[in-house]
């Protein structure tokens, strides 16, 4: 079982946009307005940084709430990756002479997620739909004169490649390339004379929990050493306080050095059990059953999850040819035989049946897979879409309501299957 802070901390079901009435602080002239991700706000004497800039439509309500804390000239923006939900607002907090800052990787990563945008629209859609009303909610409710800012795709003024340091005032910002985290431009700022890290997503939406090594929603194959190494260079600074990209900061030195050890050894073991047991001649499905965490390494499991990462890290290093069927090599979609083979059974009634009595004995996923061939021979069998939502409804119930993109998946195909039940 994860820690009590990290079962104590909200869940990715809880990210919504900005709504805090006003900035919050982290420390002396450090301050958060939370939001889809989190930005911060660092006064100094000689003006303001800040850190992150949310999704563009709220970042208006981001740069309010700073605005009334202090309203001296932004000097600069530092980000801590390219993904849109960090660089929405720049174009909102940019003024002349403001520099932007981020790791040499940030036009690759903004491309990488403009190349794909339609395709991640389109499956990030079921995992994110609460949020995205209550983003149309929070833009309804905006005062009728306050201009919705457009989404920033932004170039940054600096690169670097490793590290990049300087003074602004009376307070030193480092900023540490990460390339092991969510993305390959990743980057923890480090306040050196504070003990502060922002962090952003480096380890994940969620700190505590198993990473995503890969996205449901679609991003780049993610891998678990380099993932290591940037939990490490975290570790080694020693923070006494971190700063995330989702929910409030952890503060401790030692509460943060031994969540961050127990990531960063879990993430370690998993890899190493994977590895070990694909040169045991062990196929990834039967690794997935098999490799668990010790107790003593225990993390959260709402956003990735060890199963998961198993199969990434097999992935990672062999590819996506398992070599268990001919058909792997050719185009042929595994279901291209089911409605012959549904005939041959004696129809689609014949399967609905055998899948209701798996779902009778608690073989959920048996059962999905015998009214998925039933519905590819008739698309709008009743008994196979209700016998279809009866096992997701028990999937979910033995889940437990904790994994973000497990929960999200399993209520888009009810809902789905219900909607071609009333269709």
């Amino acid at each position: 079982m994860s820690s009590d802070l990290i079962r104590s901390r909200p869940g990715a079901f809880d990210i919504t946009p900005a709504s805090a009435s006003s900035a919050l602080p982290v420390a002396d002239d450090v301050w958060l307005s939370p939001g889809l991700s989190n930005s911060y706000l660092v006064v100094t004497s000689e003006g303001r940084v800040v850190i992150n800039t949310g999704m563009g439509f709220e970042s208006g309500h981001h740069r309010r709430l700073y605005d009334e804390v202090d309203d001296g000239p932004v000097r600069y923006i530092l980000l801590t990756q390219g993904h849109v939900d960090h660089v929405g607002g720049v174009d909102t907090f940019r003024e002349p002479g403001t520099q932007l800052i981020a790791q040499a990787n940030n036009a690759t990563c903004q491309a990488d997620d403009e190349r794909i945008h339609r395709f991640r629209v389109r499956r990030s859609r079921p995992y994110w739909a609460t949020a995205i009303a209550a983003a149309d909610a929070f833009m309804r409710s905006q005062p009728k004169d306050a201009a919705i800012p457009a989404q920033s795709v932004p170039t940054p003024d600096v690169l670097f490649d490793d590290r990049f340091a300087f003074q602004l005032g009376d307070t030193r910002f480092e900023l540490i390339s990460t390339p092991g985290g969510e993305t390959i431009d990743s980057t923890v700022i480090w306040l050196p004379d504070r003990g502060i890290a922002f962090v952003g997503n480096v380890f994940s939406a969620l700190f505590g929990h198993f990473p995503n090594l890969v996205t449901l929603r679609a991003d780049r194959l993610r891998f678990p050493l380099p993932f290591v190494e940037a939990v490490q260079t975290v570790i080694d600074l020693e923070p006494e306080i971190l700063c995330t990209g989702h929910f409030d900061p952890i503060s401790g030195k030692e509460t943060i050095r031994t969540e961050l050890a127990r990531v960063r050894d879990a993430v370690q073991y998993v890899n190493d059990a994977t590895v070990a047991g694909m040169n045991e001649g062990k196929d990834v499905f039967t690794l997935m059953r098999e490799i668990r965490l010790p107790d003593e390494l225990a993390v959260g499991e709402g956003y990735g999850k060890v199963s998961w990462g198993v199969r990434s890290i097999w992935e990672g290093y062999a590819g996506w040819f398992h070599a268990r069927s001919t058909r792997e090599l050719y185009s042929a979609p595994p279901d291209s035989v089911w409605p012959e083979v549904v005939a041959m059974a004696g129809g689609p009634d014949v399967i609905v049946a055998a899948a209701a009595a798996r779902v009778e004995s608690g073989d959920a996923l048996g059962a999905i897979e015998l009214c998925e061939m039933a519905l590819a021979s008739d698309r709008v069998h009743s008994g196979a879409l209700e016998t279809f939502i009866a096992a997701h409804e028990l999937l979910l119930e033995e889940h437990g309501n904790e994994n973000f993109w497990l929960v999200g998946w399993l209520n888009h195909q009810i809902a789905t299957a219900r909607g071609e039940l009333d269709s």
